[in-house]
């Protein structure tokens, strides 16, 4: 079980610690264990309990009202308003919630209920993309476990995977071809995956590699493939020097394809990118260029 300090509860809730001393104090909210040198603590009880409690109360619930609600209760009416508003922020935060307490049937519902109302595209680039940057401050920060996150990333790719095959007989009206892989040691692929979502369901060809794919091997398959853009994610903080050699290397090799990059890293590259190489910065970035490509 994961322990917490107040600090971590401000920095994941957002609420002010000051705040949760009175909510503690004032309504028993929640009782913090102590360490032999009396240094308070807190369970993941604890942190799902006040997660919810902040949701609720941003929605208009008085923190007394809240107060005497039990868990499951509490539970409830947190679903309740997901299943009733749109808004971006208390969406995100549900996630988050039904994140840390591991609770897949919370998490399907809530996402759901949100692709209904949106559609696949739109909750992935309005809600699940930046659900996934701030679970990536949290990890950061300390605050959840990469068990978290790979819970979080196996049901959102199984979305992925299903809504990919819904597009099987979606007819090709594009010319160009887009190649997606990978770089050696890079294993994250739901942004490449919705990235195939996304080509598909606007009829371009794709070639699929997946995750750490050597540059020898994308020699040998583009001398069959003939793909005239390549799409690659990078996540993993690669040190600038090996970042430098893999584009140079490359823009070597594939001298006549574009090849589009994105990712966390790629945000915070500074130096000059080859010519050909061109940064995705959003979701609806990409989006918005393929309207230009045929």
């Amino acid at each position: 079980m994961a322990t917490y300090s107040i600090r971590d509860l401000e920095k994941i809730s957002g609420i002010k610690a000051h705040t949760i001393r009175i909510w503690e104090k004032r309504y028993e909210i929640i009782q913090p264990s102590r360490t032999p040198t009396n240094i308070r603590f807190y369970s993941d009880n604890d942190l799902r309990k006040l997660l919810n409690i902040s949701f609720l109360s941003r929605n208009g619930l008085k923190i007394s009202k809240i107060a005497n609600l039990g868990n499951d209760e509490i539970g409830e009416k947190v679903l309740l308003f997901t299943q009733k508003a749109n808004h971006t922020e208390n969406t995100i935060e549900s996630l988050i919630i039904s994140m840390i307490e591991l609770d897949e049937n919370k998490f399907e519902r809530i996402l759901s209920n949100i692709i209904i109302k949106l559609g696949f595209e739109e909750t992935f680039t309005n809600i699940l993309h930046p659900f996934f940057e701030k679970i990536g401050i949290l990890w950061q920060a300390g605050t959840i476990i990469p068990a978290h996150e790979h819970f979080i990333s196996g049901l959102v790719r199984q979305k992925l995977i299903v809504a990919i095959d819904g597009l099987r007989d979606k007819p090709i009206i594009k010319n160009s071809q887009f190649l997606l892989f990978l770089p050696e040691g890079e294993f994250h692929e739901l942004g490449l995956l919705f990235y195939q979502y996304s080509l598909k369901k606007r009829g371009f060809k794709t070639l699929y590699l997946g995750q750490s794919v050597p540059i020898e091997n994308l020699i040998v398959i583009n001398k069959t493939s003939k793909s005239a853009f390549f799409l690659t994610n990078i996540t993993f903080p690669f040190p600038e020097k090996q970042l430098r050699n893999l584009f140079n290397q490359l823009t070597k090799e594939f001298v006549n394809q574009q090849i589009f990059i994105f990712g966390a890293i790629t945000n915070k590259i500074s130096f000059e990118l080859p010519k050909n190489i061109s940064k995705i910065l959003s979701p609806n970035d990409f989006i918005a260029q393929l309207e230009f490509i045929n």
